[in-house]
């Protein structure tokens, strides 16, 4: 476990061992909110990241025939 400390700005380092294991990298943004007392940080992904994620998924009995109209 890393800690960190807030700055009187209200800033905080990620320890490099959770920026590598997250793979964020300088400028990237990040969705902050807050849940059940927690502060949760989820790095944004780029529409080009996600090329090819559903690559060989079969989609075919994802909705009934009537609702894809």
């Amino acid at each position: 476990m890393t800690y960190g400390r807030v700055s009187p700005k209200y800033q905080i380092v990620i320890p490099k061992e959770v920026r590598n294991a997250v793979a964020i990298k300088p400028g990237q943004r990040l969705m902050i909110y807050a849940k059940d007392n927690l502060i949760v940080l989820i790095p944004e992904i780029g529409l080009s990241e996600l090329k090819g994620i559903c690559k060989g998924m079969d989609i075919s009995n994802l909705r009934d025939e009537e609702d894809r109209t």
